[in-house]
């Protein structure tokens, strides 16, 4: 991620007391707003960057839909809470847009926020459609109301186990912080590669100094940062690529840190050949294409993967609005009719083995790097 120059965060309407903005495009439709709300990490500890991402794409998706002509001839209206990457705070969120009338809630990245939200929405029969998060075990038990566009972590990240096996890597070490997400991604990893001769190895430690030595004694020819960013990935990165004992480990990122403008700003070149997820196709099509070049109007930057998934979440509450209305029972039962052409592919929700939401089977998956001769440039090394 980079600290760019960018458009500064919109005014946050977390304070019920603030009224929202009029929704972008209202002036072409008639009737009061039809309300959705919006959980967005805004502020640290929260990844912002990707909070600012979705919530680019949510506001782009949001503005489409009205001036296409809203819901039925009504307004869309983003009411947008900042969750901060605090559960709770998530939860909480959850109750007062329910007590603000809102139609369905949609968003989230981090994905123990995200399953905090969704077993309050759960509990109050709030329609969820998650916009990023990825954790498999969304909610404790098969839930009807809440769906899910980012795919799976077991799907991504078994292919990532593939890019990795692909690339000769048999023993792979793990840099992981105390998590249920950095948790489930390394017994995911575990459970694929075993069976095919790879081994993953955790390293403990985080401290980079530290964690360099136990990276030299693993023989590991890979090294995976399951960790925060900027803290503490950046400055391991930085201490690998100072000891030259690792001149040839591999690094990688799964849950995409390098994917952000600030990981170039911050590493330079040393962020460089860092492979990791992406959730969008080779090629866009023409509604892709549209979308990511407004997508960069707004952000002054490249927009992530996280701002397709924001606006495809728009996309598809707008149908399930227009076509049940706001009613929560009928929109909670909607998800399996959903047909939806969104930037990445055509929307379809399912039931997955494993998965305890409706879940769209599977956005698109890449494994990519910064390229070392042009860090802002991507590479795709492989595609699942």
């Amino acid at each position: 991620m980079k600290t760019p120059s960018t458009p500064s965060t919109p005014p946050s309407p977390s304070s019920p007391s603030s009224p929202s903005a009029p929704p972008p495009g209202a002036e072409r439709t008639g009737g009061p707003s039809v309300r959705i709300g919006a959980l967005v990490p805004l502020t640290r500890p929260g990844w912002t960057e990707a909070g600012r991402h979705l919530l680019a794409g949510l506001e782009l998706g949001v503005r489409d839909v009205n001036e296409a002509g809203g819901i039925d001839d009504r307004p869309l209206e983003l009411v947008v809470r900042d969750t901060a990457a605090d559960p709770e705070k998530a939860a909480a969120a959850v109750d007062e847009l329910a007590r603000l009338g809102v139609a369905a809630v949609a968003g989230e990245y981090h994905s123990v926020v995200a399953r905090a939200a969704a077993a309050r929405a759960d509990a109050l029969g709030m329609p969820f459609l998650c916009s990023s998060a990825v954790l498999d075990a969304l909610t404790d038990r098969p839930v009807r109301g809440i769906a899910r566009i980012a795919p799976a972590q077991s799907h991504g990240w078994r292919i990532y186990g593939d890019f990795l096996l692909g690339a000769g890597h048999r023993r792979i070490a793990v840099a992981a912080q105390p998590s249920v997400y950095w948790a489930s991604g390394t017994a995911i990893l575990r459970d694929h590669l075993a069976p095919r001769g790879g081994a993953v190895v955790e390293l403990g430690a985080l401290a980079p100094e530290d964690l360099c030595e136990r990276l030299v004694a693993s023989g590991a020819t890979a090294l995976l940062l399951l960790t925060g960013h900027p803290d503490p990935a950046v400055e391991i990165v930085r201490a690998v690529r100072r000891d030259p004992r690792l001149a040839g480990i591999t690094m990688g990122a799964p849950a995409g840190q390098p994917e952000f403008a600030e990981w170039a700003a911050l590493l330079g070149a040393d962020g460089a050949a860092i492979p990791f997820l992406r959730y969008l196709p080779e090629r866009l099509g023409p509604l892709g294409a549209r979308v990511a070049t407004a997508l960069r109007e707004r952000l002054a930057e490249p927009p992530s993967f996280v701002a397709h998934e924001g606006y495809d979440t728009v996309a598809v509450l707008a149908e399930v609005l227009r076509t049940h209305g706001t009613d929560r029972a009928a929109m909670a039962e909607a998800w399996a009719g959903v047909g939806v052409e969104g930037t990445r592919g055509k929307i379809r929700f399912s039931r997955t083995p494993g998965i305890s939401v409706w879940q769209w089977e599977w956005p698109p998956v890449q494994v990519v790097d910064r390229d070392p001769a042009a860090p802002d440039r991507f590479r795709v090394l492989h595609t699942g």
